[in-house]
């Protein structure tokens, strides 16, 4: 079975993602706006247990922390993708890095470089018109997170949540 770890924003802040990922984003109806600290990867549903006591032992070296976003940027060229991009912070690099080390999976082809996808799969022309027209605007928003989530994929592609872990060393 396919897994990832995620972190959900506010409802709020994925309402406003939402408004372009319905336009922009062919995976809108697969799973909500989103932040990937671990993409997909396999493990059989007799490892799954291990991962998630793996993930709450990691949840409970973390303190909950501050998300920001702040504008919106682009992969291009490597890909056609427009995203929010999340300020990189020292816990949620921690975070990041003590959950893909620990979960041993292979390297990720990408650098993490932390966002929330607004829109993908999107022809030359149309990511430098939708991109041209969302650079201008202002999206600064702040919110505090407090948890991640384990989701795993169905067979009709869209992803549902298969564990929540609190952050446990509270401020």
């Amino acid at each position: 079975m396919k897994f990832g770890v995620v972190i959900f924003p506010s409802k709020g802040l994925q309402d406003t993602v939402n408004s372009y990922r319905k336009r922009y984003d062919p995976h809108y109806s697969l799973i909500p706006p989103h932040l990937t600290l671990k993409s997909a990867f396999e493990v059989t549903e007799d490892d799954v247990k291990q991962v998630a006591d793996k993930l709450q032992k990691i949840a409970g070296n973390h303190y909950p922390f501050q998300l920001k976003t702040s504008k919106i940027s682009s992969f291009q060229p490597v890909n056609n993708v427009i995203y929010l991009k999340v300020e990189p912070t020292v816990e949620l690099n921690d975070l990041q890095v003590e959950i893909n080390h620990e979960l041993n999976q292979e390297a990720s082809e990408y650098a993490f470089v932390p966002h929330i996808t607004l829109g993908q799969n999107l022809s030359n022309d149309e990511h430098s018109d939708i991109y041209g027209s969302l650079r201008m605007k202002k999206f600064e928003h702040e919110e505090k997170v407090d948890r991640f989530h384990l989701l795993y994929q169905l067979e009709n592609g869209s992803w549902t949540v298969y564990e929540t872990f609190r952050l446990g060393r509270e401020q």
